[in-house]
């Protein structure tokens, strides 16, 4: 035991040399919150980690999430520890072509979701033991090093929350608490207590550690790992630099490499060359498959009305009895969005998220990461509180759909703080996004299918009303297409709109027709990516374009259309409409009125466009 101890003891000091090489070689870097966590990574390296580093995708490896994930030269240099990485790369740190970057990303084979915001690392945890238990249904083990700054993050509290409420007892955390942050002293500075009871008042197993004694490390890894029925949070009290008396316990050497980085390294004894051959994963459970067959999407007689969002629930619930891959979560409003025919059809893969839209997302995110295929969906509005894991889980790679039901000032007497109005420019400034947004429910049913294997993030955007059926049962739509729904070679003004707004320019176009007025009509249902071609064949043929949106002007379909001929010499004259005022409580039509989005609205702002033109000419 004694040879295993001071094995241990070594390799902390080796990662310890590592960190500090990797931060001085590149200039930058987070050395001393690296060095406070060396103890309790090179126990878990050494003795407890099942993980296969040849085959990093293998279902039955453990999972290591570096919630701190600006201690990345600790990652890497466990990663040359493990045999992964040679010392040249290793050194390669923060350079631009390098895959080990400031914060760690799924560039690196090893990394399954991006943590550079801090707050996240946990959350994701949640769905990887998520998946772990309720869908592959193997006993891997989800280990996540949190900082003890980020405790102040309400998403951590969501996520432990959750762990407790689901018995994720396969779930880890250990919180490095190092008592200083960025600019000082943390909240609770070494008050250990204080994190051990908050973690046991949310129903998870604390252990409280000296977090540089290796055998202590070693007794709570072995604790945590036989615990049944909730999760275990080890709170150890670590040095911030620990080993380098210059920096050890002081403020002000956050994110900074160390002022003399071969003192600090000559202090830890030197450079070591010890290789941990990690422990495989046990690989004879097999993982669990859900049946698939064959897609029968609902299928809906044009003219009937029907909610987008309804076709949304049963559309999803088709796909997933079609697909095995296919989840779904919610935030508690899955009887508005209609998650819940998902969850009636098929139970055992939906997961409830209640009011934690951060939690939602994460969740989502950690399941994608081991092969799922989620859609998580809530009110639009409310995904505006995720919206940085919705930023992380594109730098991640993740690849999820999200669902925003009740969308724009149509929803009608809730009023507007339940109205997703920014919701469409959120998700389209977002990374390799796609934004969706149907009219009809049997074009939702269709793009939904669609949705199931595209990569990225995408977004669908429902509305609450029941609308008519617009398309035939058997039309397809393509991601990136449009449709158009009236034309003529007479056509003076294109109207341009989406959802709710694309019947209130329908209608618009009558009342024109009956005023000597012809107008071309444009379902934009996919405004990212955008249909470009058919925007020009339409701004050439008519001249002038009338946007019309229930979602503010800001980042959404007339800047998505304008955009598309900012670099045009010869542009059309175009009209943008969108919710200006601020709303209030009301039916939708008078909402739709209120904000100038309605068909009286449309046809108004069209025949002045049309009459100015004339004018001019």
């Amino acid at each position: 035991m004694m040879a295993k101890l001071e094995t241990w003891r070594e390799l902390a000091q080796q990662l310890r040399v590592d960190s500090v090489q990797a931060a001085a070689a590149a200039g930058s870097g987070h050395p001393t919150s690296s060095l406070s966590a060396a103890d309790l990574m090179a126990v878990l390296l050494a003795h407890h980690l099942r993980y296969d580093f040849a085959q990093p995708h293998d279902s039955h490896n453990d999972r290591l999430i570096f919630s701190k994930g600006h201690a990345s030269p600790l990652l890497y240099a466990l990663y040359k520890a493990a045999g992964a990485i040679s010392d040249e790369e290793l050194l390669s740190f923060r350079r631009f072509g390098s895959r080990l970057e400031g914060h760690p990303t799924p560039g690196l084979p090893w990394v399954d979701v991006a943590t550079g915001s801090l707050g996240q690392g946990l959350p994701y945890g949640v769905g990887f033991a998520l998946a772990g238990k309720r869908l592959d249904r193997l006993p891997f083990r989800v280990w996540v090093l949190c900082g003890d700054s980020e405790m102040a993050e309400g998403s951590m509290w969501e996520a432990l929350e959750h762990a407790a409420f689901y018995e994720l007892d396969n779930l880890i955390a250990i919180i490095d608490v190092n008592r200083l942050g960025q600019r000082g002293e943390t909240m609770h500075g070494w008050d250990l207590a204080s994190y051990a009871d908050r973690v046991r008042a949310f129903g998870c197993h604390a252990i409280e550690i000296n977090g540089h004694d290796v055998e202590a490390i070693d007794r709570a890894y072995t604790e945590a790992v036989s615990e049944k029925g909730k999760p275990t949070v080890i709170v150890a009290r670590t040095v911030k630099g620990k080993g380098v008396a210059a920096v050890e316990d002081q403020n002000g050497f956050h994110g900074r490499p160390l002022d003399d980085p071969a003192q600090a390294i000559a202090e830890l004894g030197g450079e070591r060359r010890l290789t941990i051959a990690v422990k495989k994963p046990d690989r004879r459970p097999r993982r669990h498959e859900f049946p698939s067959g064959q897609l029968e999407l609902p299928r809906y007689e044009p003219g009937v009305r029907v909610a987008t969002r309804k076709a949304y629930g049963e559309a999803l619930a088709a796909l997933g009895r079609a697909r095995g891959d296919v989840v779904a979560l919610d935030g508690e409003v899955s009887n508005s969005t209609y998650a819940e025919i998902f969850r009636e059809a098929l139970p055992e893969r939906f997961f409830e998220m209640y009011i934690a839209e951060q939690q939602l997302i994460a969740a989502a995110v950690g399941m994608q990461a081991l092969g799922w295929r989620p859609f998580a969906s809530t009110f639009a509005a409310f995904l505006s509180r995720a919206h940085d894991f919705v930023r992380m889980a594109a730098v991640g790679r993740a690849n999820l759909c999200l669902v925003g039901s009740h969308a724009g000032v149509s929803i009608g007497e809730d009023g507007p703080s339940q109205m997703g109005l920014e919701d469409i420019a959120m998700l389209r400034s977002v990374h390799g996004s796609t934004v969706l947004y149907p009219s009809c429910a049997n074009q939702t049913a269709k793009l939904v299918a669609a949705l199931a294997d595209r990569p990225g993030i995408s977004y669908l955007r429902t509305t609450r009303a029941a609308t008519p059926v617009l398309y035939r049962r058997d039309e397809t739509f393509e991601i990136g297409g449009s449709r158009v729904l009236r034309c003529s070679d007479a056509d003076e003004v294109t109207l341009v709109a989406a959802g709710i707004t694309l019947h209130e320019a329908l209608a618009a176009a009558d009342a024109l027709a009956a005023d000597g007025v012809t107008a071309r009509v444009l379902d934009l249902y996919s405004v990212k990516p955008i249909d470009e071609q058919t925007l020009r064949e339409a701004a050439d043929a008519t001249g002038a374009i009338v946007t019309v949106e229930d979602h503010h002007p800001e980042g959404g379909i007339g800047e998505a259309v304008l955009h598309v001929f900012a670099a045009s010499e010869a542009r059309p004259r175009i009209v943008t409409l969108a919710v200006e005022v601020m709303p209030t409580s009301g039916t939708p039509d008078e909402l739709l009125a209120q904000a100038g989005i309605d068909q009286a609205s449309i046809a108004e702002a069209a025949l002045e466009l049309v009459r100015s033109r004339a004018g001019r000419r």
